[in-house]
């Protein structure tokens, strides 16, 4: 709801009867929430957009900082890091490429500003799009990859917020893919702080478009609205959001050093006074967070949590993850050998790598770790390559490694880096993640049946460690070249 202002006075009876109208729409909205299964349409007396805010330690998951942090808001443009989050899905899932089509339809060009001003029948690239949702933040392109992914927009909101829950967001439900006004569009900063965890932690590849200052759009250069970066020391990201009804938001991500934070800022008075706040949260928050080994799992989907469950030992050096024991989870084991690498035939399309599953997934460290996705050559504006990590274009593509199987009998310890519905997508993996860390070079790749409720996965693990120790430095060396890893024992 907007907030009243310049309210007149009246007789001492009129007063009375607007405290007791306040104190009725209060008591009702909790009512009115649950008849609605958890949304909240924040409008006739429901809704104000005062401060509220979170920040978190990434490693540790102790609340640093919270006021309001559960109280319903609206996200307004904030709600684009979830329209990502589904597309970088889509991208892993290989139904996308970044150099891949997005078609823009009249509705799609017919969103309210901010917009690239697209027009009809118009298109626009994935990795365009990815950019023009991060720095323009466009309503036009946002609406677009919504409806490219499912259909129509309203369909992508419904799927938006199933993610959404399947995440842990409780309180969180979306309309669109913009964050454009609508009072059912609905969100918690505990649950913005959720999912700014979990697209870092499922998709380090693409999280560093989140960096983007600016980017040549047709003749236009584009700049960033997030005025945080670059300017606070650590901030790496990641989104702003302005409407009337939700006033100022910022979503933020900030590393530095060892330490790592997420924050949340929502209701800004204004753009400046919001990234004030922002800042003296990130400046007096970083040095409070925990410097050690990650003790948190990743934020994983409900569908995938329970298995395997997280231990934290103290004195390692890294999180060990053991697979859990149950009844019903039957396990085959096959290994295969590996060829070198082979140079990879222009037009061939490499097989994309499966997302893993987050409760499969160790925490893969910063973004800067991660090697800036490809795009296939046609946009040639970038951000720097990262040092010594190769790029996913020199990775085999599948027709150039053997298929052929020999037995591998596990080590105590083993390197697990994911667990994919394909086999085949597994040992691409395993061939990506051997090729380019030398650590591996006497490891044996296998990959591991597993069948958990109806469903079937094949964990990619390489074998060859005796010591625990030896299994987490390799792991810790795949994890510079951007793979995400777990040590655990076969």
């Amino acid at each position: 709801m907007r907030g009243v202002e310049g309210r007149t006075t009246g007789s001492r009876a009129a007063a009375v009867l607007l405290l007791a109208a306040g104190v009725l729409t209060a008591a009702a909205a909790p009512a009115e929430a649950r008849k609605r299964g958890g949304h909240h349409r924040p409008a006739g007396g429901g809704y104000s957009p005062p401060y509220a805010a979170m920040v978190v330690d990434v490693k540790s998951g102790r609340t640093l900082h919270a006021v309001n942090e559960d109280a319903l808001r609206h996200p307004a443009s904030i709600t684009k890091v979830m329209t990502l989050y589904m597309l970088f899905e889509q991208l892993e899932k290989g139904r996308y490429e970044l150099d891949s089509d997005l078609n823009i339809t009249a509705n799609a060009a017919a969103q309210a500003p901010s917009k690239l001003g697209l027009r009809p029948g118009s298109t626009i690239t994935v990795e365009e799009a990815i950019k023009a949702l991060v720095t323009k933040s466009a309503n036009d392109v946002a609406c677009a990859i919504g409806e490219n992914i499912a259909g129509s927009e309203p369909r992508f909101a419904e799927m938006m917020t199933r993610k959404a829950k399947s995440l842990g967001m409780s309180r969180t439900n979306y309309s669109n893919a913009s964050g454009l006004p609508d009072p059912d569009q609905i969100t918690t900063a505990r649950d913005l702080t959720i999912l700014a965890r979990a697209i870092q932690d499922r998709f380090p590849r693409y999280y560093r478009y989140f960096q983007t200052r600016s980017f040549a759009f047709r003749g236009r250069v584009i700049g960033n609205h997030n005025r945080l970066l670059g300017a606070v020391e650590g901030v790496d990201g990641i989104k702003t959001g302005y409407t009337r009804d939700s006033g100022f938001n910022l979503m933020t991500a900030a590393k530095l050093g060892d330490r790592q934070i997420v924050a949340i800022v929502l209701g800004g008075k204004s753009g400046a006074s919001r990234d004030r706040i922002m800042a003296d949260l990130v400046r007096s928050s970083l040095p409070r967070a925990y410097a050690g080994a990650r003790q948190t799992a990743p934020v994983t989907e409900v569908a995938e949590r329970g298995r395997p469950a997280v231990i934290a030992e103290a004195g390692s050096r890294t999180r060990t993850e053991i697979a859990s024991a149950e009844d019903d989870e039957v396990e085959t084991t096959s290994s295969t050998s590996i060829s070198p690498p082979a140079t990879t035939t222009p037009g061939m399309r490499r097989p994309a790598l499966q997302a893993i599953p987050g409760a499969a997934q160790a925490y893969a460290g910063s973004a800067a770790q991660a090697p800036f996705p490809s795009s296939g050559g046609k946009t040639t504006a970038r951000l720097p390559a990262v040092e010594g990590v190769a790029s996913r274009a020199e990775a085999p593509p599948k027709d150039a490694r053997s298929d052929a199987f020999r037995p591998v009998t596990p080590t105590p310890w083993v390197i697990q880096l994911g667990a994919m519905d394909d086999e085949d997508k597994a040992k691409s993996i395993l061939s990506d993640a051997r090729s380019r860390t030398v650590a591996l070079a006497k490891a044996a790749p296998y990959t591991v049946r597993v069948t958990h409720g109806g469903t079937t996965l094949y964990r990619a693990r390489f074998s060859g460690f005796t010591e625990q120790g030896a299994a987490q430095d390799a792991c810790a060396a795949l994890k510079k070249n951007g793979f995400t890893c777990f040590a655990t024992r076969s």
